[in-house]
């Protein structure tokens, strides 16, 4: 596959120090050339979790918009990992190809790409929110759920059959040989999905998790699949390569998953060789209460990267200005700020921020002309 092409750097308009948001980042092997990245946004455009033109289209667009680093959505690890029927995927060698596409447009335009691995557990087989509402049935291509136990999310979501402890092995296999697909396919990070409320997450909350096994009851038991599942990824990820998870910092709901119990999970994280937390939140449960407003989940990486200094922590949730992004990186609380809504909206952010910071923006030759 293409390796990268170092992007151009924006440059000072005047003596100013440069903003930590368009300084570069060692991440193992890897520098970005800065540190707004695109976070995971689930697209539900794929067919038989095939990549297709629109996610080449979709995924592009921010690297010549002058992203750093480019997630992509939750890309499930078997075709029973899918949130929804259109999900993309690498269960299969017949999808690296149509992604290997993607990843090369995206290095020849000067950015990072990195694949989100997931499996949707007792959230598997529900419609895009476009498209429906709770569980999709067989003959409209669903199919039959696993969880750490028996309940499901809501009254109208699927109800999952508990997994036994060879349907564990089995999944942590798949995130292994999805990694190893992705690797082919010319991705530069591999970020395990462990948040808003998909199957890693519903085994590390005491709200999903009912189990009476060594996979449930204590924390250590709770967390002992992802730990699995970081070990396998990392064994078959190459080492100069950076691996991150996403973990929902608290469920915001009593006896849940908080943040006192992911600081915990941080510290043995890192110790597994994992170099980016990337810290969301919510999602395990329709009984939260969310607190939103802007960066209101940026106390959670504060937090976890005061305790946790030599791990690399990315915040995310409602950071909308470049005065904002820059903000977070200034006050220490994140080393990288990821961003959502604002690149849908204008997939052109960085270079918008590199102006507004006082920056002379880098562009790809071909958009020069247009100036600021």
């Amino acid at each position: 596959m293409t390796q990268p092409v170092p992007a151009p750097a924006a440059t000072p308009a005047t003596s100013a120090p440069t903003p930590l948001l368009f300084t570069p980042v060692k991440l193992g092997g890897l520098t970005l050339p800065n540190r707004a990245v695109v976070s995971p946004m689930c697209m539900y455009s794929a067919k038989h979790g095939l990549a297709n033109d629109f996610h080449l289209t979709h995924l592009g667009q921010f690297a010549l918009g002058g992203a750093g680093l480019i997630l992509t959505e939750a890309t499930a690890v078997s075709p029973e990992g899918r949130i929804s029927p259109e999900d993309l995927g690498l269960w299969s060698d017949e999808q690296i190809v149509p992604l290997g596409h993607v990843t090369d447009f995206v290095h020849r335009h000067g950015s990072l790409i990195g694949v989100q691995l997931a499996h949707a557990g007792r959230k598997a087989s529900t419609y895009a929110p476009w498209r429906g509402r709770g569980v999709v049935a067989p003959e409209a291509g669903g199919w039959q759920v696993i969880g750490p136990s028996e309940d499901p999310y809501n009254a109208v979501f699927p109800h999952p059959v508990a997994m036994s402890t060879d349907d564990i092995r089995r999944v942590t296999s798949d995130f292994a040989a999805a990694a190893r697909r992705a690797q082919v396919a010319g991705f530069d990070v591999v970020e395990i999905h462990a948040a808003h409320g998909y199957l890693l997450h519903q085994f590390l909350s005491p709200l999903a998790n009912s189990r009476a096994d060594e996979y449930g009851g204590p924390f250590e038991n709770r967390v002992r699949f992802l730990l699995e599942v970081v070990r396998a990824v990392r064994a078959v990820w190459p080492t100069h390569l950076p691996l991150f998870v996403r973990v929902s910092a608290t469920d915001w709901a009593p006896g849940g998953w908080d943040l006192g119990q992911t600081v915990q999970l941080a510290g043995l994280l890192r110790f597994e060789g994992v170099e980016v937390l990337d810290v969301s939140s919510g999602g395990l449960t329709p009984l939260q209460e969310i607190s939103a407003g802007p960066l209101y989940q940026a106390p959670f990486a504060a937090r976890i990267r005061a305790e946790v200094p030599d791990l690399r922590v990315m915040t995310v949730g409602m950071i909308e200005t470049p005065a904002q992004a820059e903000g977070v990186l200034q006050d220490g609380v994140a080393d990288l700020v990821a961003l959502g809504r604002p690149f849908l909206r204008d997939p052109h952010w960085p270079q918008r921020a590199a102006r507004e910071l006082g920056l002379t923006p880098a562009l790809p030759d071909v958009y020069a002309r247009a100036g600021w």
